[in-house]
């Protein structure tokens, strides 16, 4: 759905209009004299997901039993490095 604000308005905060397009997804369309001017939409992707959809997605993603196995493994080989003056 697009929010409908005036060309005049978008020219003062075209800014801030951008970056809502930028990190929100969000459109616009523009008028003038109450009458529909132009659209500002985001490009194909150069979407940026919201912070929502980011937790959806990561919620979705299969769980690894063997995950923490393996941390342990990499942890317990994970070893400081000589210092060469001792």
């Amino acid at each position: 759905m697009s929010t409908v604000i005036s060309s005049t308005e978008a020219a003062r905060h075209l800014g801030d209009y951008l970056a809502r397009i930028k990190h929100r997804g969000e459109s616009f369309i523009l008028t003038r004299n109450d009458q529909p001017l132009a659209q500002l939409t985001p490009l194909p992707g150069n979407y940026t997901a919201t912070w929502g959809q980011l937790v959806a997605a990561l919620a979705s993603l299969p769980i690894d039993p063997t995950f923490a196995d393996d941390l342990e493994k990499v942890n317990a080989s994970d070893q400081p490095l000589r210092n060469p003056w001792d």
